[in-house]
């Protein structure tokens, strides 16, 4: 489906004023979000049907018709959910997505339960509140809300919530664009990647994220013949691959600004103060200053969206205690800038690694991922949504360094926007780490943000 944009962004231009969400729509939201966490879809032992059969009951309870319900997949567990609200067609659909499978938690590792909804301290606590959950959570409820005040819609809203974005071989972007596209079809679609940059309670910037960093991921190994380990040999696997991961982890990839990334760059530095300010204004130069990207680069959220980057992420090697190895193995994970090639990577990889004995393979080939178009009047269009939620805070574009399922999207000519509006500390990003959590107060400004721009798009 070709993308009028020029006249989806007219719309939002023009759009008058909502009503910010009512406390029984806060409380919806909250409620559906305890259902998602408390609902175990990693990929190991979880099951993203049971999360997307649990919305969609809830759908069909608020008068939803079963027919624009579905809930499929290529797999038992891997079930995906769309929902589809009519409108009168004058535009077509807005997609609205997010994924229901997050990344594994075990309880040992953390402080609290991951798979129990907490507050406390002025957080949500669980896996999945900051990826992919909270977001997920919202819009159900605007869905549901659009779906309760018969609200007037100029095109179809799509719910789609998704399978197996974290990893796993049934990811339901992918598998929904192969096998049901016209159930997923739109001129644009919102989604995670891009949310609010917070320091000490500060929140810095509004991102709208149109470009992402590609993901590609390499083997490195290593063959011994093996043997007793009474008699050691001087070549052993596991000690030289260890030599060719810290050379991985010490290579840099050099400076590269995309346009995104020099624009982000550009008006950060009018945000932030001092020295760090200093340094932004300087990389965003025609000539990005050296001395001040290898400063910027000691932040690894900067430091990400100034370079390709690639991190050792696994290792294995050996077989038995008492005996020589005869393999070891690690994964390297690269995210690649737009415009480097996998080619490229690989080639920079071994010129680092220097050993003809350390073998390196593809084993997660990239995935393109062209950018979506970034025209200044949709910027400024989502300025004026989030103004009244957090006046005098910029909108910033921005390059993710991340990957998100909107790489397939819009690789497929569906242009997609990464903007949540759920700002997180950036010295405090717990996507898929220990005690993961979301603030109180950004989920509901997030759920108010989010109605504003879904129903400026849809006729409000």
């Amino acid at each position: 489906m070709s993308s009028p944009l020029p006249l989806l962004l007219l719309l939002l231009a023009t759009a008058g004023a909502t009503a910010p969400p009512s406390a029984a729509d806060r409380a919806l939201a909250r409620e559906v979000f305890k259902e998602l966490i408390e609902i175990d879809t990693s990929h190991s032992v979880g099951d993203t049907t049971r999360a997307a059969e649990a919305v969609a009951a809830r759908l069909r309870r608020a008068g939803v018709p079963a027919a624009d319900i579905q809930v499929l997949g290529p797999s038992k567990k891997r079930g995906n959910l769309v929902a589809r609200l009519h409108g009168r067609g004058r535009q077509p659909p807005l997609l609205l997505l997010a994924h229901l499978d997050v990344v594994e938690a075990r309880r040992s590792d953390w402080s609290v339960e991951p798979f129990t909804f907490l507050e406390q301290g002025g957080f949500f606590y669980g896996r999945g509140t900051q990826d992919d959950k909270g977001l997920a959570a919202i819009w159900v409820a605007t869905f549901l809300r659009l779906q309760r005040e018969h609200a007037p819609l100029d095109r179809d809203v799509i719910l789609a919530l998704t399978a197996d974005e974290e990893g796993g071989p049934d990811n339901g972007v992918k598998w929904l664009l192969a096998n049901h596209r016209p159930l997923v079809d739109a001129a644009l679609c919102f989604t995670e990647g891009g949310g609010g940059e917070m320091k000490d309670g500060r929140r810095l910037s509004l991102d709208v994220q149109a470009s992402e960093k590609g993901y590609l991921t390499f083997a490195l190994e290593v063959i011994n013949k093996g043997g007793h380990s009474s008699l050691p040999e001087p070549d052993n696997a596991i000690a030289r691959l260890g030599e060719a991961v810290a050379r991985v982890q010490r290579h840099s990839f050099p400076v590269t600004l995309t346009p995104v990334t020099r624009a982000y760059f550009a008006q950060m530095a009018g945000i932030e103060r001092g020295p760090l300010g200093a340094d932004m204004r300087a990389v965003a130069a025609d000539r990005p200053d050296a001395a001040a990207a290898e400063r910027l680069s000691k932040v690894p959220l900067y430091n990400a969206r100034l370079r390709t980057t690639c991190v050792p992420t696994t290792i294995e090697g050996g077989h038995a205690e008492n005996a020589l190895p005869q393999k070891a193995r690690a994964t390297v994970n690269c995210r690649l800038l737009p415009g480097d090639t996998p080619e490229a990577v690989q080639r920079a990889l071994a010129a680092a690694i220097a050993d003809p004995g350390v073998v390196l393979s593809t084993l997660t080939p990239l995935d393109p991922s062209p950018a979506s178009p970034l025209p200044p009047a949709l910027l400024e269009a989502v300025s004026r949504a989030g103004a009244p939620v957090w006046p005098g805070v910029p909108v910033l574009p921005t390059l993710l360094a991340g990957a998100t399922d909107g790489r397939f999207l819009r690789a497929a000519g569906i242009p997609t926007y990464g903007m949540t509006g759920l700002f997180v500390d950036v010295g405090d990003i717990r996507a898929h780490g220990k005690d993961e959590r979301l603030p109180v107060a950004s989920f509901y400004e997030a759920q108010d943000f989010l109605w504003r721009v879904v129903r400026a798009l849809t006729g409000g």
